[in-house]
């Protein structure tokens, strides 16, 4: 189900309602088939592979707590990720697998035989709950989590529907222990749930799905287009993707908030980052966490040498780049990102003054060397977001030499842009886009801060003309999120 269709305005004031209208020992079970029902608007039979995961990892964890073995604790732990990579490399990686083995096969003159290819369509969200899944049975091996033995707590915990499909990947330790307890009805609590829910309806409604529309015409015909009108459709890419994701992550918090359950942060300002490293401190930080915790740190981390440190990092980003999709394009993605701390590292001592500490961070050499880490920082985002967007390698290599060359750019003609568009929906995306990127730090600070307005009244006033907004600009469609597909 998506949240941004009329089906969800349907379905989740009538959760809300009977959630708190059962007695305590019955909503869990309820969450839980409402969850099951959230999930089966996609595809139904797709369920059953979450059943037999969540089974699997369920008596995988109490087998390992009971196993005092190391090397059965090791061999059980190992079993339970092979299960979930197992699932996850099936249905997301093997048709790219078998294309590029038998390029590499047809390019050495290697006679063989047909393959067969899986014509099906990748569960929704995927990647995410064996990532939950993992983390769980990694958890329990680590001795950081008991065992869980209600097989319905579980169960809630791999599939609670505001974060089942798109994250925030919740870990054992903060999201099992919420489902235990019995939460009472907190208007104040609701209130903010509900705020937040709204403004990512206008992240995804009103900036992204606009966006959408012109990144489509843009991204899809490239031939059509000039140097400068796609960087504008790059940087509009960047604004799009951001929306996208941090809208449902926002509506997916604040769903869980008015139930009485707090998901994690996953968003925290990140086109506000003076660094890359910074930038991934607040960009899916759910994810980065994750990589952190499971693969950088059992790698050694930075307490290695300098060459192996660099290893790591790349080892870190090519998994991220490859857990997004199985094309060459996000591997490039995630290989940009790590190249950019790597480089990073050894650019630090040419720049240093930009490194020192300012002692009056109000001054006006502090405020423009920030604003120029900023630039500079969103425009090496957005550069990889190019090959995060194209659809292949040679679409990328096109549109990087038409922004870098000015490609097809007549100064006595208009952009490109503007002669396919039409120019006063662009201009009206245009002026929507500059207002949300001063307002989305306001609103950071209102919403998953949690603080009000001085003045209650404008607070009201203040959501009320975003609901306003969205019914004016929105972009009705029932467009799938981003980060369905991963």
């Amino acid at each position: 189900m998506l949240f941004n269709s009329f089906h969800f305005f349907i379905y989740f004031p009538l959760v809300v309602l009977v959630y708190f209208l059962l007695n305590y020992q019955y909503r869990k079970l309820f969450l839980l088939v409402a969850s099951c029902y959230f999930y089966m608007v996609f595809i139904p039979y797709y369920i059953l592979i979450l059943f037999g995961l969540i089974g699997f990892d369920f008596f995988a964890g109490i087998a390992i707590e009971r196993t005092s073995a190391i090397k059965k604790r090791k061999i059980l732990l190992a079993l339970s990720i092979v299960a979930n990579v197992g699932i996850l490399g099936t249905f997301k990686y093997y048709n790219f697998f078998i294309d590029n083995v038998t390029i590499f096969c047809n390019y050495f003159d290697f006679n063989i035989p047909p393959v067969y290819y899986l014509n099906i369509l990748l569960p929704v969200g995927l990647s995410f709950h064996t990532f939950q899944s993992m983390s769980y049975t990694i958890e329990v091996y680590r001795g950081n989590q008991p065992a869980e033995r209600n097989i319905i707590t579980y169960a809630l915990y791999v599939m609670f529907f505001p974060q089942l499909v798109a994250g925030p990947i919740e870990r054992p330790q903060h999201l099992l222990p919420q489902l235990k307890t019995n939460f009472d009805v907190d208007y104040s609590r609701i209130i903010y749930g509900l705020k937040q829910m709204l403004w990512g309806f206008f992240k995804k409604i009103v900036i992204a799905d606009r966006l959408a529309v012109l990144v489509k015409q843009g991204y899809g015909n490239i031939d059509y287009h000039d140097g400068p009108s796609l960087l504008i459709y790059t940087y509009f890419f960047a604004i799009q993707i951001y929306c996208d994701f941090s809208g449902y992550t926002d509506i997916a918090i604040g769903a869980a908030k008015v139930l009485g359950i707090n998901l994690g942060e996953n968003f925290r300002n990140p086109y506000f980052s003076k660094s890359i490293k910074e930038f991934w401190r607040r960009w899916h930080i759910s994810l980065a966490s994750w990589f952190r915790d499971y693969v950088y740190i059992p790698l050694g981390g930075k307490i290695v040498g300098r060459w192996r440190w660099f290893y790591n990092i790349m080892i870190v980003f090519l998994l991220s780049g490859f857990w997004h999709g199985a094309n060459w394009t996000f591997i490039v993605w995630g290989a940009l990102h790590g190249s950019y701390l790597i480089i990073g590292h050894f650019l630090k001592k040419t720049f240093m003054p930009m490194s020192y500490p300012i002692v009056n961070k109000r001054s006006l050499r502090a405020i423009l060397l920030n604003i120029t880490k900023v630039i500079i920082t969103f425009n090496l985002v957005a550069f990889a977001w190019v090959f995060f967007r194209a659809n292949n390698l040679l679409d990328a290599y096109d549109i990087i030499t038409k922004i870098t060359f000015f490609s097809d750019f007549d100064p006595k003609l208009p952009l490109s842009i503007l002669r396919v568009n039409d120019f006063s929906s662009l201009m009206v995306t245009t002026v929507i886009v500059s207002l949300f990127i001063f307002f989305d730090y306001l609103m950071n600070q209102i919403v998953t801060q949690q603080r009000f307005l001085p003045n209650r009244k404008i607070g009201y006033a203040l959501f009320a003309s975003i609901f306003v907004l969205i019914l004016i600009f929105g972009h009705f469609t029932d467009t799938n999120f981003i980060y369905f597909q991963f």
